[in-house]
């Protein structure tokens, strides 16, 4: 017999999504484990910028980057975002940048247990 598949929406969540150099995203990463923030994705992108068009004859220079997504409930956005922000020194010039999606809805497994709470 089949169960019925039903999909649990979330609302009230954001995406927070930070941008930064190469080697950074696991000190973001265990920034936001010490405050019980799981589920981070991290994925790698390539980029230029001002600085790095000051490579051999003035040709840009592509730069790795790694990009850091964590769905964050809406109320928490602040906190997260100041810890990402802070972990990830964003308040040094060419470190990176950081933005917040409000997402309409989003959806993954969630326990019974959590749902009847």
């Amino acid at each position: 017999m089949a169960t019925k598949r039903k999909v649990t929406n979330l609302t009230e969540v954001a995406n927070i999504t930070c941008v930064v150099q190469k080697g950074l995203a696991d000190t973001i990463n265990q920034s936001l484990l010490d405050i019980g923030v799981q589920g981070t994705t991290v994925h790698y992108g390539v980029g230029t910028g001002v600085r790095e068009r000051m490579g051999i004859l003035g040709i840009a220079v592509d730069v790795e980057r790694e990009i850091l997504s964590v769905l964050v409930p809406s109320d928490q956005v602040d906190r997260i975002f100041e810890r990402m922000y802070l972990a990830g020194r964003l308040d040094t010039p060419g470190m990176g940048y950081i933005y917040v999606t409000p997402l309409l809805q989003a959806a993954t497994y969630i326990p019974p247990h959590l749902i009847d709470a």
